[in-house]
């Protein structure tokens, strides 16, 4: 069995220009990664959000959901970026791409059956 592909985000924010861009206090970041409702991943040491995570000045409206499904299933936050970033035509690319679209319940559905 061949290593699942896994595909660039379009860009990366660190945490600072994060809070800037959902105007919360770096604090709230913080505590936004702790309590699941934001995925921060390590790259040369400094812990960045995938760019298309944080819509607008909003975090996706289904992310909190599906990183809560990801977690009860086991994974942490690298195992969660490689689920949500890991090449799916059938999904128009990838899974964090199309949680920003229509395909956000099908999305939420193979999240969900991950857990069995």
């Amino acid at each position: 069995m061949s290593e699942p592909v896994i595909t660039e985000p379009a860009g990366w924010i660190n945490l600072p220009d994060v809070s800037e861009k959902l105007g919360v206090s770096i604090s709230k970041v913080n505590q936004m990664l702790k309590d699941g409702d934001l995925l921060a991943v390590r790259r040369d040491g400094i812990r960045l959000v995938p760019a298309e995570l944080v819509a607008n000045a909003t975090v996706l409206k289904h992310l909190p959901g599906i990183l809560t499904l990801l977690r009860d299933a086991g994974y942490n936050d690298e195992e969660a970026f490689g689920w949500l970033y890991e090449a799916d035509p059938g999904l128009g690319g990838n899974a964090a791409t199309a949680l920003g679209g229509d395909l956000a319940r099908e999305v939420k559905r193979r999240a969900q059956a991950l857990g069995f």
